[in-house]
């Protein structure tokens, strides 16, 4: 299955957070999570909230398609992007219709 599965026309993705890094980025795969780099601390919701508008770039959407499903409070977490319009260039992360 790996870190991604479609849910309709919505993406859901399986993550691993590293708050406080030195910038925001996809950085590969951790086990079977997607890791994403932050420069948010985890401190009072900054990385979650932080981690939402990354995702709505990245994805091509409002940050109110962007919703995180689990893991409020632990670096890994799922999250819901509702009808992407772009994905970013990840490993094996394609649109069920190509």
């Amino acid at each position: 299955m790996g870190f991604f599965r479609w849910d309709g026309e919505d993406l859901i993705l399986d993550c691993h957070l590293q708050p406080k890094a030195s910038k925001d980025e996809f950085a590969g795969l951790h086990g079977e999570r997607l890791k994403i780099r932050l420069t948010a601390p985890p401190v009072d919701g900054k990385a979650n909230a932080h981690l939402l508008a990354f995702l709505a770039k990245a994805f091509g959407v409002a940050k109110s398609q962007v919703s995180l499903e689990c893991g409020d409070s632990n670096r890994q977490k799922r999250l819901r992007i509702h009808a992407p319009r772009q994905l970013p260039d990840l490993p094996g992360l394609v649109h069920p219709e190509s």
